[in-house]
């Protein structure tokens, strides 16, 4: 099993920035696929962005590219997503996720652990 715990969400005002942090434990030598989702009010849960364990590969998508960067530490298996120039439409609950797979997919259900979650409100 692996464990994931995010931290770093809060509040806001657009224009601002976040910084997300989301330490993995347990078996993450298993995994080699980390993510972020966020999940707003209404809304299916959407891909944000993903990273390999493995290089630098990473993949946004279109709504926070530019303005998101993800990077991951595997020596202390910590994965941060940094949000700049943040919308109040990017608020939601942020989940972290691993998958098994080096191979980067944007849905939900190719993820095989989730963390809590943490809210990020951007306030307008």
């Amino acid at each position: 099993q692996v464990q994931l715990v995010e931290s770093g969400g809060g509040l806001v005002q657009a224009g601002g920035s976040l910084r997300l942090s989301c330490a993995a434990s347990g078996r993450t030598f298993s995994t080699n696929t980390m993510a972020w989702f966020r999940h707003a009010p209404g809304k299916e849960r959407e891909f944000v962005a993903a990273i390999r364990w493995s290089g630098s590969t990473t993949y946004y998508a279109d709504s926070v590219k530019g303005r998101f960067t993800i990077s991951g530490d595997i020596a202390k298996n910590t994965v941060n997503l940094r949000m700049n120039s943040l919308k109040p439409e990017d608020t939601a609950v942020y989940y972290c996720a691993a998958r098994i797979s080096g191979i980067i997919l944007r849905m939900s259900t190719d993820y095989d652990y989730w963390g809590q979650g943490t809210q990020v409100t951007v306030s307008s």
